[in-house]
This record gives C-alpha cells, structure tokens and sequence, in this order.
C-alpha cells in the first residue's frame, strides 16, 4: 500500500503538485492550534512562577518539580503509548489524549494546594505529551513527502504564537483576576478544540489496513529493535539535548550577564516570538523548495554562528540582544523543521504512530537531561551573573556537528528508499 491511500480523503480536483486542498489547508490549521495549546500549557507555568509559589507557599525548589514533572512523565506515556499508537484511528487516539490533556489542565485550574497542582501536572504530561507524537503521524499519513516541510512550517508556529500571544494573555488573567483564571481559559480554549477536531477532521486510519503485531509489547518492541530506526532515533536525542541547554539559564543570563532589564524581558520575548510566526512557514517552504538536508545543513550553520556570539556577549543593547536571538530563532528553525520532516520518512506506515511516539519520549527525557547537564556546569557568582555559559555554548556546538553528521546518513537512508539522489 502506498503513502498516498494511507491519507485521508482530499479535495484533488483542485489540489496542486506541491499545493494544499481545501481539507488539508483546514487540517494543518486544526493541527497548529492543538499544539498551540498543548505547548502554551507547557511554557505558561514558569512565567507564572512568581504568582504560583506565593499563592500556594511553596518553594523554588517545589515550584521546579511541579515543571519538570510533566517532562518525565510525558516522556514514560510516550514509550507506554507507543505499542498502542498505531493500533486504532488516529482522529480518535488524537481526541482521547487531547481530551485527557483538557481534564488535567482543569485539575490545575481547580487546584487549591500543592499537590493537587502536582497531580495535574502528571495527569497533563501523561496526555499531552503523547499529542506531539499523534500530530506527527497524522501529518506523515495525510500529506506527501515534498509537503511536509510546510506542513511543520506552519505547525511548528505554534511555539511562536504560544510566546506572542498564549503568555502575554495568560499573564494578563493571572494579574487581573488569579493563576486559576490563567489555566481556565486553556481548557475553554481546549473544549473548542475538540469540537473543531470532532466535527472537522477526517478519519486517518489507512495503516489499520496493514500488518500489525498481535500485541502492544510485540509492536513496541518491533520498533525499538528496528535497526533503520536507530541513527533516527540518536538525531533526536542529540538536537533535544543540545537544544534544551540554553534556554533554562536564558533569562538569568540576559538580565545578569547582558545587562537588559527584567522590565525588558517580555519585548524580547515578544519580537522574537513575532518574527518566528514569519520564520517557520518561510523555511519549511524553502526545505521543501531546496530539500531538507541542504535546509538543515544551513540552520546547523547559522546555530554555531549564533550560539558562538550569544555565549560570548558582554554587556549590551536591548536592540542586539533582539537581533541576535532573532537569528537564533532562524537557526533553530532551519534545523527542527526540515529534521522532523526528513525523519518523518523514515518509519514504515504501519509503525508511524509508535515510531512518533518514542521519538516525543526521546526528545522529553533528552530535553530533561540536557537541562540537569547544563545545571551541573555553570555556576552563579553572588551579583546573580552566570559563570561558564560560553562552556554550554561549545556542548551545543559540538553535539550540533555530531547531529549534522548524523543527519546526513539519515537523509541517505531516506534518499535510498526514495530512490532519489537527495531530499
């Protein structure tokens, strides 16, 4: 069975060679704002750090737990969810998550103390972090390779959009009313969702046709042991881990090492988050115009450029500051969405769903381990400025060249069963 009769139904009287139809112009909408909302929820809780801890007299060490929890726990669901994922209708694993996601964002909109908000905070990793790995197997089912790169183009701005518009309203609620109001308006947001999803989304279940292994464990472990998926498997782990080891320690830095204000925080925040809406589509075109590889090869490029100058500033201007974690953005950009397409490629149709979901484990426990790698090498001097910065910058720098390589076997892999000369 070919890529194409595992899609959903489309519109292809009047669908281009390298155009949407109608349907799926509609689809990569739905997609982008259930991702909005699982990475809004997300991101929100450390922004709301300096409300939560005085309102619930936790500490920061209590506060950092209730974080990282949804990480773990979303990477364990992920590899439990993966023997599952390509045993039923996409449209319908993708609802019983969202929905299990809606009801754990409730429980922390309802939370009174600390551990009913640490609750809702496992109860919403166990759910939203399998959505990501769903996302990803409906895009490979429904759209062809040479679309792809838009396609995460366009879904991927929902990390942009989650920064621009998501905390800046989240925060607005906190203030005005309570951090309760903040989380309620997600799961407001959230219900409208799955009524989109229920009465606008096709079914995607093309690979229920194929061969399946007789149990969840079987299929689990079928994929895990699949050798064509290793080196895949390693990329994610390499670009998760180098990725998450700046931003924990990117506010501190900005503040005590460069010189900008707090005050001055969310403006970068906003303008970079405004310019990236703009980035994703613009370079998920061009990986699909000039091929993924080539797309990665020059986000890898301008990362090492970036990342090199970012760790090695002193005290400067708001302006630069903006500029250069502009085109950090690009970098970073030009590397996650011609990778999660390429890689896309790799997993044989019926093994999509669990493949996509071991990938999202992998890129939740990297993400963690880079963020305890990172704690373990810098220090704070007692003026709050970050010692040893510039040494994360070289980690992410090499495990960047190492991932480039990498990617480059993997673009082989994925040219060879495409039987083209590079993709």
């Amino acid at each position: 069975m070919t890529e194409q009769t595992l899609s959903a139904p489309i519109d292809n009287d009047r669908e281009l060679e390298r155009g949407f139809s109608r349907y799926q112009s509609v689809l990569v909408a739905l997609l982008a704002i259930v991702q909005f909302t699982i990475i809004l929820d997300f991101i929100i809780m450390s922004p709301l750090g300096a409300i939560l801890m005085p309102a619930l007299n936790i500490t920061a060490a209590q506060f950092g737990v209730a974080v990282s929890v949804y990480a773990f726990s979303a990477g364990i669901s992920g590899v439990l969810a993966a023997g599952f994922a390509d045993r039923f209708d996409r449209k319908h694993l993708l609802l019983f998550f969202y929905i299990g996601f809606t009801a754990g964002t409730t429980l922390c909109a309802l939370a009174r103390n600390y551990h009913l908000l640490l609750l809702g905070r496992i109860v919403t990793g166990v759910f939203g972090g399998v959505v990501g790995s769903i996302v990803l197997a409906i895009i490979t089912d429904v759209f062809p390779l040479h679309q792809r790169g838009r396609v995460m183009g366009f879904v991927q701005t929902a990390f942009a959009a989650s920064q621009v518009l998501g905390i800046p309203a989240g925060l607005f609620l906190a203030n005005h009313w309570n951090w309760h109001v903040a989380f309620g308006a997600i799961v407001g947001f959230a219900i409208a969702v799955i009524l989109a999803v229920l009465l606008l989304m096709r079914p995607v279940d093309g690979h229920l046709q194929l061969r399946q292994e007789k149990n969840a464990f079987a299929h689990l472990f079928a994929t895990v042991s699949e050798p064509s998926y290793t080196l895949a498997f390693g990329v994610t782990t390499l670009l998760a881990t180098g990725g998450y080891m700046l931003m924990p320690f990117g506010s501190a830095y900005t503040v005590h090492n460069l010189g900008i204000d707090i005050v001055q925080l969310p403006t970068i925040y906003l303008v970079s988050g405004l310019f990236s809406v703009f980035i994703g589509p613009l370079v998920g075109r061009l990986s699909d115009t000039f091929g993924k590889y080539p797309t990665f090869l020059f986000g890898t490029a301008m990362s090492i450029v970036m990342v090199t100058i970012y760790t090695h500033l002193g005290q400067v201007g708001l302006a630069l500051v903006i500029v250069v974690n502009v085109l950090m953005f690009v970098g970073i950009f030009s590397r996650m969405i011609p990778s999660q397409a390429l890689m896309s490629a790799i997993p044989a149709p019926h093994q999509r769903g669990s493949f996509s979901a071991i990938s999202a484990s992998l890129q939740q426990l990297s993400g963690g381990l880079g963020s305890v790698l990172a704690a373990a090498v810098i220090a704070q001097n007692d003026d709050g400025s970050l010692r040893h910065f510039d040494r994360l910058g070289f980690i992410v720098i090499a495990t960047s060249l190492v991932a480039l390589v990498a990617m480059y076997f993997v673009q082989r892999q994925v040219a060879t069963k495409a039987g083209k000369a590079i993709v």
